[in-house]
């Protein structure tokens, strides 16, 4: 389907970006941007295809996507040095690599004719995987697990979004769409307005 590629490009490249881009603050040399870019890119997708018993990974199907993500490293690799600050770009290209990670997922599941609730896991695991496996790699404090962080929270609501539009209107592309807009939505907003979740605290309070 012409849509879900387009989707699985454009976040690979993404996600490559924000890779590479964490790659740049460990003080990597060339291949290993390329190597932690390319895990970032395809980890998610990886492993909702495995999981969903997909005939071929995608990037094992097609590996012009391990170039893509290549090119992103590389493109990083020269240009990293430019940004003011290297943390706020992996966080606003996080952002946008999430809100198109997240709509892939959910495509593939649809397109196999997955329950509702694997979809929406599906598109979680498309969407946070990978950026998981990038911070664990590169001994950083992952950023989904981050204390109140919304990010598993909006990939959530994002394919909530697009369950919801799938049932009122039947129309795929524009759940999608839709899918990725609150996605994006919410986790800029978590952004710009540390919009964030409560989180547990012991009762009584430890001495």
């Amino acid at each position: 389907m012409p849509l879900l590629a387009a989707l699985d490009y454009a976040s690979v490249f993404v996600f490559a970006l924000t890779g590479a881009l964490v790659a740049s603050r460990a003080q990597l040399d060339l291949i290993g941007f390329i190597f932690i870019a390319s895990l970032t890119a395809v980890g998610g997708g990886t492993l909702r295809d495995l999981i969903l018993n997909r005939d071929t990974v995608f990037w094992v199907a097609n590996p012009v996507y391990i170039g893509v993500a290549a090119a992103g490293a590389i493109i990083v690799f020269f240009t990293a040095h430019l940004l003011e600050s290297r943390y706020r770009g992996i966080v606003w290209l996080d952002a946008l690599a999430l809100s198109v990670a997240v709509p892939s997922g959910v495509g593939a599941a649809v397109a196999l004719r997955m329950p509702d609730s694997i979809v929406v896991i599906m598109g979680i695991a498309t969407g946070c995987f990978g950026g998981l496996m990038r911070d664990v790699v590169c001994n950083e404090v992952p950023l989904v697990l981050r204390q109140g962080e919304l990010y598993v929270t909006c990939a959530l609501c994002g394919g909530t979004v697009a369950i919801l539009l799938i049932h009122v209107t039947g129309a795929l592309p524009l759940a999608l769409l839709g899918c990725a807009a609150a996605t994006f939505a919410l986790r800029a907003g978590s952004i710009l307005w540390h919009w964030r979740l409560p989180v547990y605290k012991s009762f009584p309070p430890r001495q």
